[in-house]
């Protein structure tokens, strides 16, 4: 519609002040979110670093190094944070709704209570993050290591194909760390090859997932719903299934090690 009046007006030799009208205020909206972005690293680099409350929409912190910055309760709708070091960074209760952090690292931050819905988090590092009551509805986290705390998180609708949320044997120097996705709303997520080897899932709600091809070996699933979720494929070696639902899941045919799970007698599968 905009540019059909652009047009209506250019054969009428009023397009240059109408155009010029609509950059202006394109380039202003930009021009302010990086000065916002500008203002923040030059105060950091200050010694500056609480940043809570602030309107930072739409700031471009692209490969910034924000460690250990304070954004509590900010808006960052939109900000973008790619590549950017933000180990330690504390945004509680920030909305960062479809801001993009993907490949960033995010290593020790803390995000409870954050809105992150519709944000992109492909191929994070989130080791000890903290996501835990946080709303990731619809956000994208392929190829994401989420070594983290997402319990009572919403997930629903998220994208977390390939994601990898096992524990690492090969790497514990403090302990069997691995993540934890209790009372976690995963109805209707994409799962699928994702690595949950020894996950905390008790209470998780699966409802409707995907997890087509996913490791679920030695997680401890006690109480998690499945109903509907389509686990062709899947691995479940010795994974704890007590009190879990398992009715209308597909694909126990060609589930790997299901004969192997615990406590699966009562979830009715």
């Amino acid at each position: 519609m905009h540019w059909k009046i652009c047009f209506f007006y250019v054969k009428r030799g009023a397009l240059a002040v109408g155009v010029a009208v609509c950059v202006a205020t394109l380039e202003s909206g930009a021009s302010v979110a990086q000065s916002a972005a500008d203002a923040v690293l030059a105060e950091a680099k200050a010694g500056i670093r609480d940043f809570s409350g602030r309107d930072l929409s739409g700031a471009d912190f692209a490969g910034a190094d924000l460690n250990s910055l304070l954004f509590r309760k900010a808006k960052l709708d939109g900000a973008v944070f790619t590549g950017a070091n933000l180990r330690g960074a504390e945004f509680q209760g920030a909305s960062l709704k479809g801001a993009i952090l993907d490949r960033a690292n995010l290593d020790l931050a803390i995000f409870r209570d954050a809105d992150l819905s519709g944000a992109s988090l492909r191929a994070v590092s989130a080791h000890s993050t903290v996501f835990a009551s946080a709303d990731l509805r619809g956000a994208q986290m392929e190829e994401a290591v989420l070594i983290c705390n997402l319990d009572r998180a919403n997930l629903s609708g998220a994208n977390l194909r390939g994601a990898r949320m096992g524990a690492d044997m090969k790497n514990q120097p403090m302990g069997l760390m691995r993540v934890s996705l209790k009372k976690t709303n995963l109805r209707g997520a994409d799962l699928s090859g994702a690595d949950l080897s020894r996950a905390f899932m008790e209470f998780a709600d699966l409802t409707d997932a995907n997890l087509q091809g996913a490791v679920l070996e030695k997680a401890e699933s006690a109480g998690a719903i499945y109903t509907g979720a389509d686990l062709t494929g899947a691995t479940m070696t010795d994974i704890d299934l007590q009190s879990a639902k398992l009715a209308g899941a597909k694909g126990r045919e060609t589930v790997k090690g299901f004969e192997t799970a615990k406590n699966a007698d009562g979830a009715g599968w």
